[in-house]
């Protein structure tokens, strides 16, 4: 007989695996609160084009997509940021800026499955729409970092690598480099990592073969770039130097208020992150945890063109996100999810004789928001008992024959194991404090 399996890339959730997603939804959700972001949703599905536009047609070869019986080009969503850009410009001259939003939702993506990379996942997005300073960037990068530190990470587990594609343009400008060569020389930056100097030497040489020895160096120079005074040195080389010292200014802003957070050991400067995206417009970052894996955590960051391009009214924006799969490696790794067992306030212990009544007190705690559990049939004290202790009860509540005709019960503390009688008619008031 044949049995089914899951799909590549997708994973089953029992219970255990539940309340350990759970765990680190939780953590996601009231960080962001802290923070003051509104949660939101959106659809699973759109159109096609809402991905396209965003990213190119090449984008198509990644997504879970289809013709619905209506004729439309659907897409299951491989990110959110394009749904939140619909759902904002939409409705973006009926709302107070800034926009602080954030989202714990499901993403799918059609590529190889691999660690800490599926074709199903889950992601922490936080953005805020509607304005453009720097401290809207410090803002993102502070929620981030705090996100982790709440999961009991340090300093020690990650780091925080910040660039600005503004430097790089204004660097790629003062040599000739349009819009498009430009793009395409921060896609070889983004690969040099992986690929090593010479593969970016010869990306770079098919961009400007007449000048491709010179940009090479500096792209190393910049590179290389991990303080303060060092990026005024090298912007200071940049023909177009208004520019350049532009990005610079916005880039220290954003450190002076990392630094007035008191997160600035968790930071350093690298512009060997770009984020290969074309979306993205100014200050960039990437987290990575720091066993020597060298694993992505979290990436995002400022994409002041995606309103426009997607049609709508323009409008500033930065955001990140958290993906579920190698945040949960890594808590793993170092053992930072607790135990979490399964846990039930009450365990209702009854005979045929009192079944009556304690079915009745089952529903009256339930409406009480008390979790109640219970065997579904009668049987005898000592398996229910069992029963209770394998749930994590804490407490069980016999109802007895004799007790009851007393209009009593028995209030059983499964962990010290004493017991105490109450009145049926006090019986919710004393379970719910």
């Amino acid at each position: 007989m044949s049995t089914f399996q899951t799909l590549p890339g997708f994973r089953e959730f029992y219970p255990g695996d539940c309340a350990v997603r759970n765990f680190i939804f939780d953590h996601f959700r009231r960080t962001a609160k802290s923070f003051a972001f509104e949660e939101y949703d959106a659809p699973i599905i759109e159109p096609m084009e809402l991905f396209t536009a965003k990213s190119g047609d090449e984008i198509v070869s990644q997504l879970f997509n289809f013709e619905d019986r209506g004729g439309r080009q659907i897409s299951m969503r491989p990110e959110l940021t394009p749904s939140l850009v619909k759902m904002i410009g939409n409705r973006a001259n009926a709302m107070k800026k800034p926009i602080k939003w954030f989202n714990i939702g499901e993403q799918f993506r059609y590529e190889r499955p691999q660690k800490g990379r599926l074709r199903s996942f889950y992601q922490f997005n936080a953005d805020i729409i509607g304005d453009d300073s720097p401290g809207a960037d410090a803002e993102i990068v502070a929620l981030a970092i705090q996100t982790l530190r709440n999961f009991a990470l340090t300093r020690s587990d990650f780091r925080v690598r910040l660039s600005d594609r503004k430097l790089w343009a204004a660097f790629f400008e003062s040599h000739g480099l349009d819009g498009t060569d430009t793009q395409a020389a921060l896609v070889a930056i983004d690969k040099s990592e992986r690929e090593g100097e010479a593969k970016t030497l010869e990306a770079v040489e098919k961009i400007c073969p007449s000048n491709a020895g010179k940009i090479f160096e500096g792209i190393q120079r910049l590179k290389n770039v991990h303080s303060p005074r060092d990026l005024e040195k090298f912007c200071a080389t940049c023909e177009n130097l208004a520019d350049a010292a532009s990005g610079c200014a916005e880039f220290f802003a954003l450190l002076k208020r990392m630094d007035e957070f008191g997160l600035s050991d968790f930071v350093t400067i690298d512009f060997g992150v770009v984020r290969g995206l074309a979306y993205y417009t100014g200050f960039v970052f990437e987290i990575f945890e720091n066993s020597g894996q060298s694993r992505a955590l979290a990436g995002g960051g400022r994409y002041d063109n995606l309103f426009g391009k997607l049609g709508y009214s323009g409008l500033p924006a930065v955001g990140f996100a958290i993906g579920d799969v190698t945040l949960g490696n890594l808590l793993g790794e170092k053992n930072l999810i607790p135990p979490l067992p399964r846990e039930v306030r009450c365990f209702i212990v009854y005979t045929e004789q009192t079944e009556k009544i304690a079915m009745a007190k089952v529903i009256a705690l339930r409406e009480r928001n008390v979790d109640v559990d219970y065997c579904l049939s009668p049987t005898s004290f000592g398996k229910q008992l069992k029963a209770a202790s394998q749930v994590g009860a804490k407490f069980a509540i016999i109802f007895g024959d004799e007790e009851v005709k007393a209009n009593g019960v028995k209030i059983k503390n499964m962990l010290s194991g004493e017991e105490k009688p109450v009145e049926i008619s006090k019986l919710a008031e004393v379970i719910s404090q």
